[in-house]
């Protein structure tokens, strides 16, 4: 049955006043995974000119994992980071978010969901090259409901974390390539979004803002947020607690990292979780105790 724009099953939860820059949404759906494809086929062209750019992808993924995407170019990283994004959708197979199916959904509910809970990072920065560097933060939020003083200080305040707040009112093109990409990373968290989708966010950028870069995602990984990189640069593999190989448009392997310190973050955000999952199991029982 198709999704209507009355249809409330997909609607955001409501965000929690908090001084906080970066949540997670765990209400959404319970305890199901924040991503799960199951058997997902992604096909482009037709007959001889057919290409399998996903070919029955299995995949689970928890809420505030960090998990890289590594591979060949043409293995389907790219394809498989747009599917998760709702920029694309599968040929067959089925799309989880938050435990629903997002074939259900309109295109103006993608794109909602898309404007609030996922955030992307790319690796050319796509800023526009006439705004300055506050209304390019501020465009999410101008898409949403037009721009006000409050949204106003809402990126001042994130620029300022990320120690832009002397440039503000300085355009694209007199930014550093390290700058630039604070500033794309700066606008895909203005809309505090649970899921962040990063496709070579250092390609273009040197060492050291490289390392900048990473140092960033970093801390936003351990406010809770899910992030799902995709890179060629076997080094950033190290700050994610999970490592995805991608060959011919299927996973050939899915290995976990457990020594460094994006596992320990990402453990005890899951643990934090399961003990909500008790808590929560507990009062389901006392309630159905007091019932009988």
């Amino acid at each position: 049955m198709a999704t209507t724009c009355e249809d409330t099953s997909f609607d955001l939860p409501a965000r929690p006043n908090v001084g906080r820059v970066f949540f997670a949404a765990l209400n959404s759906s319970g305890d199901a995974p924040i991503i799960e494809l199951r058997g997902v086929q992604k096909v482009f062209g037709y007959d001889d000119t057919a290409t399998m750019a996903l070919d029955g992808i299995d995949l689970i993924i928890e809420r505030g994992e960090f998990v890289a995407i590594v591979g060949q170019s043409g293995c389907g990283k790219t394809t498989l980071l747009n599917m998760i994004g709702l920029l694309d959708r599968p040929t067959s197979g089925n799309y989880l978010l938050n435990g629903r199916n997002v074939a259900r959904l309109s295109t103006s509910r993608k794109a909602r969901i898309r404007n609030h809970e996922i955030g992307f990072v790319f690796q050319n920065f796509n800023l526009i090259q006439k705004l300055n560097v506050l209304d390019n933060v501020a465009l999410p939020l101008t898409y949403q409901r037009g721009l006000n003083f409050r949204h106003q200080q809402r990126v001042s305040a994130l620029l300022k974390t990320f120690g832009l707040q002397n440039r503000e009112y300085y355009m694209p093109y007199q930014l550093s390539g390290g700058q630039t990409q604070r500033v794309a990373i700066a606008r895909a968290l203005v809309n505090k979004p649970s899921i962040i989708l990063a496709d070579e966010p250092t390609g273009n950028l040197d060492s050291k803002n490289a390392e900048i870069i990473m140092d960033e995602l970093t801390r936003i990984h351990r406010e809770g947020n899910t992030i799902l990189m995709v890179t060629h640069n076997p080094d950033l593999l190290s700050y994610a607690s999970r490592v995805i190989h991608m060959k011919d448009g299927q996973i050939v392997r899915d290995i976990e990292l457990t020594e460094n310190k994006a596992h320990a973050a990402t453990s005890r955000f899951i643990s934090r979780r399961k003990a909500m999952r008790r808590r929560r199991s507990g009062v389901r029982r006392l309630i159905r105790r007091d019932e009988q």
